[in-house]
């Protein structure tokens, strides 16, 4: 399906949420990313949404694939997640090009022939990236190669990447180096499928134990010191937790509408309060989403613009969010004690956007970004 619009992306995701949402619940039981499901992504073209189109890509704009992931996520938001990880990145560097021309090239045509890519920064002790610091990975470089050493955490995706790009300290400074992810000393630990949320995401260990590469796989150094603000990463996240919220706002309405106790002898959606609940539901939701979907609109890819435009992408992800977690406790209380049960997905929803309070920028720092972008400090 060719994309040139959100409307056109939208449907692309909802096509695929329908595939891959029936085998969501096994998967979170199973709690690892089902090969389907990445074989389905691939023959949509997902991957290569961002890339460009003379490498093969889509070309499509934050907007189309901001769309595009909040329907995938309806479905299953860890797979929403894994894909948008490929999106973002590719996106990100269409804009910003900090990367050697040639290896941009060679990724990008990875991503449209639908191979799986993403960044390894967070580690045990450094924890979220976003908070600076040096890794404790490593990397020396010895001759013509690149040799990379450490440990990384929540690296989504897992063994169905293809291609790594690894934060590590080299020379006192903190660079990123282009591992493909079936190097020699590359390894995964499973550590992820029993998590509170997105269990069948694969965002394992990875291990990377004196992995050589060659030395012009090196994608930055110095800039990576001061690099631009990433609006795409904040946009495709907030998608994905939403998108399983507004999932459970229509199971929460097909339960209303489906379920008539004995001693009431009609549906529950009769009930003024069902329908105030449902009410407050619907309201949070569609300020939420008319948030994100214009925050992505407005959007132009200028990477010069990217400073002053970062308070806004935060405060929508902020936003979707914070309405994400109030919405699927609303619909648990709302549905009640069948709630609870595996028997519907709503307990699934309510424990999947519960991690959208670890993506930066989150909390207490989305807010302070906004006030500071207010305050024009």
């Amino acid at each position: 399906m060719h994309v040139e619009t959100p409307t056109d992306a939208a449907a692309l995701g909802r096509n695929l949420s329908a595939r891959i949402g029936a085998r969501a619940a096994e998967a979170d039981a199973r709690g690892s990313l089902p090969d389907e499901d990445v074989l389905d992504l691939v023959a949509a073209g997902y991957p290569g949404l961002s890339a460009p189109r003379d490498l093969g890509g889509q070309g499509a704009s934050l907007a189309a694939c901001v769309a595009a992931n909040l329907e995938l996520a309806k479905g299953s938001p860890s797979t929403a997640l894994v894909a948008a990880m490929t999106v973002h990145v590719v996106g990100y560097q269409r804009e910003v090009r900090t990367w050697p021309a040639d290896i941009f090239d060679r990724l990008s045509r990875a991503a449209a022939e639908g191979q799986l890519l993403n960044s390894a920064a967070s580690e045990p002790k450094l924890g979220s990236p976003s908070r600076g610091g040096l890794p404790q990975t490593q990397a020396v470089l010895r001759g013509d190669q690149v040799v990379v050493s450490g440990h990384k955490t929540w690296v989504t995706g897992g063994h169905h990447l293809s291609h790594l790009l690894v934060r590590a300290t080299m020379d006192d400074e903190r660079v990123d180096i282009w591992v493909p992810a079936h190097t020699d000393g590359v390894r995964w630990e499973t550590t992820w499928g029993d998590s509170l949320a997105l269990r069948a995401s694969d965002s394992n260990d990875l291990f990377l134990e004196g992995v050589a590469v060659p030395a012009d796989h090196l994608l930055s150094g110095k800039a990576a010191q001061n690099p631009v603000p990433n609006i795409w990463f904040p946009l495709l996240t907030a998608a994905t937790y939403l998108g399983p919220a507004l999932a459970a706002r229509d199971e929460a309405v097909r339960y209303a509408l489906e379920r008539t106790p004995t001693a009431l002898g009609k549906p529950i959606a009769t009930l003024p309060k069902i329908q105030r609940q449902v009410g407050e539901i619907d309201v949070a939701l569609i300020a939420a989403r008319t948030v994100l979907l214009d925050t992505a609109g407005r959007w132009d890819g200028d990477p010069k613009q990217a400073t002053a435009f970062l308070p806004l992408a935060a405060a929508a992800k902020h936003l979707a969010v914070e309405t994400a977690l109030e919405v699927t406790d609303q619909a648990l209380r709302l549905v009640g004690a069948a709630a609870m049960g595996r028997q519907l997905p709503l307990e699934r929803h309510f424990r999947d956007v519960r991690a959208g309070l670890m993506h930066p920028p989150s909390g207490d720092a989305a807010l302070e970004m906004v006030g500071r972008g207010a305050l024009g400090l």
